[in-house]
């Protein structure tokens, strides 16, 4: 609970604008990690110049960071969230574990330069996301996904 409350501490500035938020976390693991680019098929052909301010960019980056809100605010009692959201990443997006695992650590740097979130709440959200990504992992062995 103490690695839920840490990130939630700092949660507010992220959920005041998703979408600014959101966009800068895409943005940024579409540049450090290109190959990300590829699985969000609406925005391969976007220039890496242009994904910054990129509105559909920003928008899915709003959803994104939406979806883990819930999961942050649910304190590990997320099963009735994960669920839903790992099968469609195994069975229609086709997501490999490891790109959570990218994601999570873009996730942290974004929160840390803007929302506050100090090297001890980073440390948190990464505990929090190696559980949440644990489960991910754990319903696509159940679908037999391989991501």
């Amino acid at each position: 609970m103490a690695d839920f409350d840490m990130v939630l501490k700092c949660w507010g500035p992220v959920e005041a604008d998703y979408t600014t938020h959101g966009g800068l976390v895409l943005t940024r693991l579409f540049t450090e990690h290109p190959d990300t680019q590829k699985l969000f098929p609406k925005f391969a052909g976007i220039a890496q110049g242009e994904l910054a301010g990129n509105a559909a960019v920003s928008a899915h980056g709003a959803t994104v960071l939406k979806k883990l809100g819930e999961l942050l605010k649910a304190k590990g009692d997320h099963a009735a969230i994960l669920k839903p959201l790992a099968t469609t990443h195994a069975n229609t997006h086709k997501i490999a574990i490891n790109n959570f695992k990218l994601i999570t650590e873009v996730i942290a740097k974004v929160m840390g330069e803007k929302a506050g979130l100090d090297a001890a709440g980073q440390d948190a959200l990464r505990k929090v996301m190696a559980a949440v990504i644990a489960d991910i992992e754990a319903v696509y062995k159940e679908l037999n996904f391989s991501g």
